[in-house]
């Protein structure tokens, strides 16, 4: 996470020394039309750095849910309630956030909810 940080960091300096320089060429041209191309060529340089940061950094990020459970959980066995047949844990699959258990016997979806300990 360290060698990240500082990846970040050193990209984050050149990018900044690159688009200063490139201002300075761009405002240079009025004397040399070649400086322009100059600018051009640095401004594209720092924006190319940007997308391999962006990118390289996007594949690496990494998303943790934690949960917080109010009280004692304990398992329970999932049936279908169409044919009452027990579902496998594996057969469990989270569509918008909303766990769905297909029945491999009766084809049967259902929503798999958790029932209120009241």
């Amino acid at each position: 996470m360290v060698h990240m940080n500082v990846k970040i960091i050193l990209a984050s300096i050149a990018v900044v020394i690159l688009f200063f320089f490139g201002v300075i060429f761009a405002l240079a041209s009025t004397y040399n039309s070649m400086r322009l191309a100059v600018a051009v060529i640095l401004f594209g340089a720092g924006f190319g750095i940007i997308a391999v940061l962006y990118l390289t950094t996007k594949s690496t990020r990494k998303v943790v849910h934690r949960v917080e459970l109010s009280g004692e959980m304990k398992a329970v066995p999932i049936k279908c309630p169409n044919c009452s047949a027990s579902m496998k844990p594996d057969r469990i699959r989270v569509v918008d956030g909303v766990p769905y258990v297909t029945c491999i016997y009766c084809n049967h979806t259902f929503e798999v909810a958790e029932e209120p300990k009241w």
